[in-house]
Formats: structure tokens, C-alpha cells, sequence
């Protein structure tokens, strides 16, 4: 018969079992991707989001940091990317913006609870200045 552990006596030797290490460490690989990929550069200030069904990713991270988000707080105040602006300088900001990008986009970003009067005069500067490319940004319902 053979030499098996049955030939020397019935002891077996101990053996680091490596296949749920593997596992857990490709568990944790994955979830660290994940996270990775679902972070996203917010260079606006932080607003309590409007909810939308039709919500949809804004895209790479290069495009993002091409972006100018353009947000409006509870308070009506305005902000260009984290910069508190006056609506008056709006206008120069936008045209000095795409004077200086090729593809200008922006994003407006308002608190739920913003004064919409004041929401829809940043998206009437937007598309004053002559950028086309104008989004507005909600949470995914």
C-alpha cells in the first residue's frame, strides 16, 4: 500500500489552510475598488440635495475636475466651485471660464429648500454666458 499518514502511525501533520485567506483578501480588494470608483470630487459646498428618479452619474474624474459647479445654499447665497460670489460677479466669472476651457460645463448644485427664483437666475447666467452644457444635480431616489 501506500506511505500515507495511515503507514507512519495515524499522525497527520498541521497545515495552514491559505484558500479563505485568499478569499478574504480578494473580499477586500473588491470592496476597496468599489469605494474608490464611487468617490467623487465635490468641489461645490455641501447642499441637502433635491431627490430625482432620472439621476444619473456625472462621469470620469477629469471631467469633474473640468467642472464648475455652481451652488446655491438654504440662505440663497451663491457659490462658484467652494467661493462665495455675489451674483453680480457671476456673469465675469462664467465668461472668464469659458474663455479659458475649451468644453466649459457646469453643474448647479441648490438646496432642496433653496428659493428657486434664485436657483433658475444661476441657470439663466449659465446659459447667458454661452455655455450649453449646463446640468443640475440631485440625489438618485
Amino acid at each position: 500500500m501506500g506511505l500515507g499518514a495511515g503507514a507512519r502511525g495515524g499522525k497527520k501533520s498541521a497545515r495552514i489552510e491559505i484558500i479563505p485567506l485568499i478569499d478574504i483578501i480578494f473580499f477586500l480588494l473588491a470592496t476597496f475598488i468599489m469605494v474608490s470608483l464611487s468617490m467623487t470630487k465635490n468641489q461645490g459646498v455641501q447642499v441637502a440635495l433635491p431627490s430625482a428618479s432620472s439621476a444619473q452619474s456625472l462621469g470620469d474624474q477629469q471631467e469633474m475636475d473640468r467642472t464648475v459647479t455652481l451652488s446655491v445654499n438654504a440662505k440663497g447665497e451663491l457659490f462658484f466651485n467652494k467661493e462665495k460670489v455675489a451674483p453680480a460677479q457671476l456673469p465675469y466669472r462664467l465668461q472668464s471660464y469659458k474663455s479659458q476651457t475649451k468644453d466649459p460645463k457646469v453643474v448647479v448644485t441648490a438646496d432642496a429648500d433653496a428659493d428657486f427664483k434664485a436657483v433658475v437666475a444661476v441657470l439663466d447666467e449659465a446659459r447667458r454666458a454661452g455655455i450649453s452644457k449646463v446640468g443640475i444635480s440631485t440625489d438618485k431616489k
